[in-house]
């Protein structure tokens, strides 16, 4: 927990300052606004399906429409609006979620069908029909089309028969080939399988990026057993949690976090520990001495004692003496357990599908393919891995997009060590950089960063939270690479929108849905608000997830009969088909009946020169329900209460200004360095 740095102080300003004059009661424009119903949960749509298979689940069918080429222009930023009631948008045909799972059929592509004339779409549906399709770069498609690979497994063997001699995963200045990376984790599969692991049985990664993970990763999805990714960092009651809850059978544990483990090993049904060290995979000598650092120099593994675990090493020479039998893995095997983040509460395992997460990776390689527009794309592409690959963004993005590129993955072990991060960027020429603006920032803040060669950069992507136009700015002016924001969560494996990589600026928001994928906006009763209009952020297509793992009750939450997946963020698509998040619907701000979007004002306040890093969250008023409450990193020591409150009467309307601010000289975050406004809320 961040330690404040001086005491809360009431800002001086008026924050519940009323839009319209009356007798004591605030009303917007001229009506009196009820209470918004945003902020009230959302009834479940469908009865929740029963509890999932071990290896199988069932998969909503998605539509298809051809493409429609046009350029676009960038998305403007349109008023929130009170979700009004309206009539339902022409729903596709869906049957409703099946009581029972049920495996989905592969996806195939169909013959392209004909578009009604405009207006008879509209009258019809009462929308326009994927407005973002003529904003498509030009040969974009608007299907990815029959998945070339049955399973995760083989399309990586596949990557690693492609490109045998190229390195794929690069840490601490140690490579491995893609060949290499084949062989080894056939190795530990071997080892895996010769435990007597039944196939769909759930094996837990705890790692932070080192050459472990991918080999482990590849290992596991081989032999056809389920991924668990755990975070690292987490306690020990948070990893018995899910341990618990994924019915892990084995572990493959960093030495560092093995004490965590002995805490709670004797309450969860794990049999197997495989326990990996920082210089195991770094050579002879240069492991040796890296070991020895971490141990005996920075002392980063508290003592730990497992009974019967086996060192990763050993492991994968046990196993190089083992056949590896390949497992008979399809499309609809579970392949992750990708439990959600820990900024909305308990956290849920969210059911990745082989064919979800393939598909994925189908819709971002078209995607990516707007990007060699601008820039061919180089022989040898470089990944920067910074954010950590048991989160589902790198996982997706940079481990397996990467793979699929014939890239070579630079591992980052701790990419909060700034000074340490960038001399490992001087190393290699950087093209792929994904991201998170409290990265962004903190890079930007390095003298050092500042004098690298930014030329070779072809794209830098933004994801896993909002990125403010201040720090998108300053990177492009550095770096001459815009920051190209998408949207995805653990629930999307994970993308499901992103702006155009050709585009040049940067459009505040997070651009059109990819290739195969829908999004709808809908109110609180499941209906389709009109374009410009606040409401739920919706998404359906290949890549969502399957439900809940365990947990019926929450995925006839979040799913509805139609097959869209409903994200919790709230949003709004302008007429070009792009989507602006306004913000999660639990951390809106509710003003004596005004929305206000904590991004909104974290936008405004972080452009102030004299700070570095701000979140707000709502507390409650006795006048006004709820009010603002900013909390401030100090980027000039010498800002004031008194300065920051000028500002925000300058660039906030009455209802939006903070009443609170604290200065503070950090504040909470998640391990991927998302701001936790749950642990500032208390």
């Amino acid at each position: 927990m961040a330690k404040a740095a001086k005491t809360t102080a009431p800002a001086k300003t008026k924050a519940a300052s009323k839009p319209a004059a009356g007798s004591g009661k605030t009303a917007p424009a001229a009506k009196a606004t009820a209470k918004s119903k945003a902020a009230t949960p959302v009834k479940p749509a469908a009865k929740a399906p029963a509890k999932a298979a071990p290896g199988k689940a069932a998969k909503p069918a998605s539509t298809k429409t051809p493409v429609a080429t046009k350029t676009p222009a960038a998305a403007k930023p349109v008023p929130a609006k009170s979700a009004a009631k309206r009539p339902a948008a022409a729903k596709p045909a869906a049957k409703a979620v099946a009581a029972k799972a049920v495996p989905p059929k592969p996806a195939v592509k169909p013959a392209p069908a004909k578009r009604l004339p405009k207006a008879l779409t509209e009258l019809a549906a009462g929308l326009p029909e994927k407005p973002w399709l003529s904003s498509y770069s030009k040969n974009m498609p608007a299907e990815i089309g029959p998945l070339p690979y049955g399973s995760i497994g083989d399309f990586l063997v596949g990557a690693c028969k492609q490109f045998a001699g190229q390195p794929a995963f690069v840490c601490m200045g140690k490579a491995i080939t893609y060949a290499e990376l084949e062989q080894q984790s056939a190795a530990f599969g071997a080892y895996l399988q010769s435990k007597g692991l039944q196939k769909g049985a759930r094996v837990a990664l705890m790692m932070p990026n080192v050459l472990q993970y991918p080999v482990a990763m590849m290992a596991v999805l081989r032999a056809g057993f389920t991924v668990v990714n755990v975070n690292p960092l987490y306690t020990p009651r948070e990893l018995e949690h899910q341990l618990k809850d994924s019915g892990a059978q084995a572990i493959v544990i960093l030495e560092n976090f093995a004490n965590t483990l002995q805490a709670v090993i004797a309450k969860t049904s794990v049999k197997h520990v495989v326990v990996a060290a920082m210089g195991d995979m770094l050579g002879g000598l240069k492991g040796t001495l890296v070991n020895f650092v971490v141990r005996r120099v920075k002392k980063l593994v508290p003592a730990w004692s497992l009974p019967g675990h086996v060192k990763f090493n050993a492991a994968l020479k046990a196993g190089a003496g083992l056949a590896f039998k390949p497992a008979s893995v399809s499309a609809d095997d579970i392949a992750f357990l990708q439990y959600t983040g820990g900024t909305t509460g308990i956290s849920k395992g969210a059911i990745l599908l082989h064919s979800n997460v393939l598909a994925n990776v189908a819709q971002n390689a078209l995607w990516l393919q707007d990007a060699y527009a601008v820039k061919p794309k180089p022989a040898h592409p470089n990944f920067i891995c910074a954010l950590p690959l048991y989160h589902i963004f790198a996982l997706t993005v940079n481990a397996l997009m990467g793979m699929q590129q014939g890239a070579q993955n630079v591992l980052i072990p701790n990419p909060r060590d700034i000074p340490g991060f960038v001399k490992e960027l001087e190393k290699y020429p950087v093209h792929i950089f994904p991201g998170l603006n409290t990265l962004f920032n903190a890079l930007l803040n390095n003298e050092d960063f500042r004098k690298l060669d930014f030329k070779p950069l072809i794209l830098t992507l933004g994801g896993g939270m909002a990125v403010q136009r201040g720090v998108a700015e300053r990177w492009k002016a550095l770096t001459g690479c815009p920051v190209t924001e998408g949207y995805g969560l653990s629930e999307t494996s994970p993308v499901a929108t992103a702006n155009k990589f050709s585009g040049g600026d940067f459009t505040g928001t997070i651009g059109l849905p990819l290739p195969s994928t829908e999004i709808a906006i809908r109110d609180d009763d499941g209906n389709n608000v009109p374009l410009g209009e606040v409401g739920e952020i919706c998404i359906r297509g290949p890549q969502v997830m399957a439900g809940y793992w365990n947990r019926p009750d929450e995925t006839a939450k979040v799913m509805t009969k139609d097959g869209y997946f409903k994200s919790g963020d709230m949003g709004f698509m302008d007429e070009r088909g792009y989507t602006k998040i306004v913000d999660r619907k639990k951390d809106m701000i509710l003003v004596s009946g005004f929305n206000v979007y904590p991004n909104e004002l974290e936008e405004v306040v972080a452009q102030h020169p004299g700070v570095l890093e701000v979140a707000a969250i709502g507390v409650p008023d006795e006048h006004s329900g709820e009010v603002p409450k900013l909390f401030v990193v100090r980027k000039d020591p010498a800002l004031t209460l008194e300065t920051l409150t000028a500002y925000c009467r300058e660039n906030l309307t009455g209802y939006k200004r903070p009443k609170y601010i604290e200065f503070r000289t950090e504040l909470p975050k998640t391990p991927v360095g998302k701001i936790l406004r749950r642990a500032l809320r208390g």
